[in-house]
């Protein structure tokens, strides 16, 4: 056993010093194929009778008329419009070139010892419940009825199952009937076909407190109708916890909704002091929206002093609304001429550092409160400092930020200078970590088709298709200038490709020169 043990490493040594030498050896091969290949044809010249078969070939070529060269210009055109359309295709859908895509998986590895980029972490890319996400019955369907569009996207909808079979379902050693019957309806795609479930549940216990659940979110058309069939599923729920903060913390949305605002704040402060461990699920978020529309601001900057510290995650909501509170200060009197004659003083600068805080955090937000970006519904989860959080952020808070007179304005003259302070955030971040890279690819799964996503930083048009639009338009020129101008294009043909192949004739008429001739009849004879 030592002894296997003990030759595993020297084997494995032996394999790595292997691969690194190929690796390191893969750099050279093409030149010694290229220089190995000059060889062979000048030894081979004679025996082979090349120059015959070039004679025969240039007789061929010369004896094709413009068509044969019109139908192969145009053919190549064809064919590298056909790959330009298909990238271009493929870098709209997944924002990247599928050419340099293929050439860094497959053959970079082989070309740099192995080594590749890393992957952003499973951390980065981590996906939050949103905590403001509305009823699928009273408000996603409602926009389906008169649009015709889905709001949402299987990926978004999956993970909110899951999140319910976790939130609902409790123990799975000891689930009842009707347990099983909900942990079935949540995995359900069709709407209906969760309904359905639910009442069959409500069958078996008419105190399944999920099967209400479920009913207030997918089946209630208003508000008011959910708001009933939540307190319904508060008065049976019991003991258990994850149902009793989902449920209050639902109800207090709906007081929101309906306009009861300081019993929503009420709901919301007693639901945090209730349950003080259960941070993560982000309700001071939520207070933080309706203690806004309250226009209490006191209480909103209290709320930040204890969220927006340096130990705690971070979110739109957190940077944003301290920017705003900031920039409320001096935005009324705020003017960029009046700013760039006197400078701008300390209220001021600490606003512009709040907002340029706040843009580095999700540059994606300002777009969507300056309306250079149409809204759209906001998805059940988000991506922190992806898109999807931006479009949910502006979603509820455009409204505080117009009710604040010249906060927007400010704004507007002051967020494109985050850009300046982190020129490459993918590298390197100024008051966060980099910005991550996942974040595209995530938001094209959470947000629907419909919606354009916003990049950050903005990607350049991959160099392949350049290459190919190049081409395309450059076999198209030559096949409609061989087809107006044959016997010019022909002269002209010839003229280049002597040209091209003149520093090999060149190298060749050295080549003889330099080596005996019987050095060369000896290799023939070999």
């Amino acid at each position: 056993m030592e002894d296997t043990t003990s030759s595993n490493p020297q084997s494995l040594g032996f394999m790595e010093k292997l691969k690194s030498w190929l690796c390191w050896s893969w750099t050279y091969v093409c030149f010694i194929w290229f220089v190995m290949v000059l060889i062979m044809i000048y030894v081979l010249w004679s025996p082979l009778k090349l120059q015959d078969t070039l004679t025969s070939a240039s007789v061929f070529l010369n004896t094709l008329t413009p068509k044969f060269y019109v139908a192969l210009t145009g053919t190549s055109s064809l064919i590298s419009g056909l790959i330009l359309i298909f990238e271009w295709w493929y870098f709209r859908k997944y924002g990247t070139s599928f050419i340099e895509q293929v050439s860094v998986s497959h053959l970079r590895p082989l070309l740099v010892n192995g080594e590749t980029e890393p992957r952003p972490s499973v951390s980065e890319c981590k996906v939050w419940r949103n905590p403001l996400n509305l009823f699928r019955g009273a408000e996603y369907n409602r926009y389906t009825w008169v649009t015709g569009k889905e709001p949402l996207t299987y990926y978004d909808m999956n993970l909110s199952a899951q999140d319910h079979q976790t939130f609902f379902t409790g123990d799975t050693q000891q689930l009842r009937p009707e347990d099983a019957v909900m942990q079935k309806a949540w995995r359900e795609r069709n709407p209906q076909a969760r309904i359905r479930a639910a009442y069959q549940a409500i069958e078996m216990n008419h105190e399944c407190a999920a099967a209400y659940v479920l009913l207030a979110e997918e089946e209630a058309t208003t508000i008011t109708e959910a708001e009933r069939l939540f307190k319904k599923a508060l008065s049976i729920a019991g003991k258990d916890i994850n149902l009793l903060v989902y449920i209050k913390r639902r109800l207090a949305m709906c007081a929101r909704k309906l306009g009861r605002i300081k019993e929503a704040v009420k709901m919301m402060r007693d639901l945090m002091k209730e349950f003080p461990l259960l941070g993560m699920l982000n309700i001071h978020e939520n207070l933080l929206e309706a203690l806004l529309e309250l226009q209490a601001y006191a209480d909103v900057q209290a709320v930040l002093a204890k969220y927006d510290d340096i130990s705690l995650p971070k979110s739109a909501t957190i940077c944003y609304t301290s920017a705003l509170l900031k920039a409320r200060a001096v935005s009324d009197k705020f003017s960029p001429e009046a700013a760039s004659r006197r400078g701008l003083s300390t209220a001021e600068m600490n606003a512009v550092e709040a907002i340029h805080r706040a843009v580095e955090f999700n540059p994606h937000v300002p777009k969507y409160l300056l309306e250079m970006k149409s809204l759209i519904l906001p998805p059940e989860h988000i991506l922190k400092r992806g898109d999807s959080e931006a479009v949910a952020y502006a979603f509820f808070h455009l409204q505080h930020w117009k009710r604040a007179e010249g906060a927007l304005n400010l704004l507007h003259c002051t967020w494109e200078g985050t850009f300046r302070i982190i020129p490459y955030p993918l590298e390197k971040g100024h008051l966060f970590y980099p910005y991550p890279g996942c974040t595209e690819t995530a938001d094209r799964e959470l947000l629907p088709s419909f919606h354009e996503v916003s990049v950050y930083p903005k990607k350049e048009l991959p160099f392949f298709i350049l290459f190919t639009a190049g081409l395309c338009s450059f076999t198209a020129m030559l096949a409609m200038l061989t087809h107006q101008f044959p016997e010019l294009m022909g002269v002209f043909a010839k003229a280049f490709f002597s040209t091209l192949f003149a520093p090999l004739g060149f190298f060749a008429d050295k080549m003889e020169s330099f080596m005996p001739s019987s050095f060369w009849h000896q290799l023939t004879q070999i």
